[in-house]
C-alpha cells in the first residue's frame, strides 16, 4: 500500500501497479476502483479501467495530484491482463495473430529500405529516420512522430501508398523529397 507521495514515486515504482486491481484514494471521501492500464508520467494520473458485466469497458482517470493512497486488492489474472492489454486497440489489430503483424511490418519495413528510407526495427515498432513510429498493425493510424510535419507528411503519403505494400514506390522520394524543400 502506498501511502502518500504517489506523483514523488515515478514511472520504476508506478509499473509495480500496473495490471493490477486497486483501491485510490483521492481526496477527503473520494474512493475509486479498478484494474490500473496506465499512469501519465507527467501527471502521474492513473487510468483505471473497470470491465461490466455485459461487456462494456468503463475508464476513470483519477488525477495523480489528487491521490492520497493506493492500495493493491489483486494481481490480473492471465484472462484480465490480456483484456487489458487489448481492450483499448482497433478491432483489426485484435483479430490479427503475431505471425500476420511480423509479416506486416516486414512489408512496411522492406518498402522503406527498397526506397532507402532509414528504418530500424525495435521489438515491435518501426523507427523511421529517427522521427517518426510505426507500430502494430502498420497502418496509417499507427503512425506517429513529434514533429508534426513529417507526422502530416507520413499520413499524406499513406493514403496513395497500399494498405499493406509488397512492391516499391516513390515513398522515399515523396517522404524526404517535401522535407529537403521545407
Amino acid at each position: 500500500m502506498m501511502h502518500c507521495g504517489w506523483s514523488l514515486l515515478g514511472p520504476l515504482q508506478w509499473i509495480h501497479y500496473v495490471n493490477k486491481q486497486v483501491k485510490v484514494k483521492a481526496g477527503k471521501d473520494e474512493e475509486h476502483r479498478g484494474w490500473l492500464l496506465t499512469v501519465d508520467p507527467v501527471s502521474a494520473s492513473l487510468v483505471l479501467v473497470d470491465f461490466r458485466e455485459e461487456g462494456g469497458v468503463s475508464v476513470q482517470v483519477v488525477m495523480g495530484h489528487a491521490v492520497e493512497e493506493v492500495e493493491v486488492l489483486q494481481e490480473a489474472d492471465e484472462e484480465t491482463a490480456e483484456r487489458l492489454q487489448t481492450s483499448f486497440l482497433p478491432p483489426r489489430t485484435r483479430m490479427m495473430d503475431s505471425e500476420e503483424l511480423r509479416r506486416r511490418r516486414g512489408a512496411v519495413r522492406g518498402l522503406l529500405e527498397k526506397n532507402r528510407v532509414p528504418v530500424e526495427e525495435e521489438g515491435e515498432e518501426l523507427k523511421v529516420a529517427g522521427v517518426l513510429i510505426i507500430t502494430a498493425p502498420c497502418g496509417s493510424l499507427q503512425v506517429s512522430s513529434v514533429n508534426k510535419f513529417v507526422l502530416d507528411l507520413a499520413l499524406d503519403l499513406w493514403k496513395v501508398v497500399p494498405a499493406y505494400p509488397t512492391s516499391t514506390s516513390s515513398l522515399g522520394r515523396t517522404l524526404f523529397g517535401k522535407c529537403s524543400r521545407a
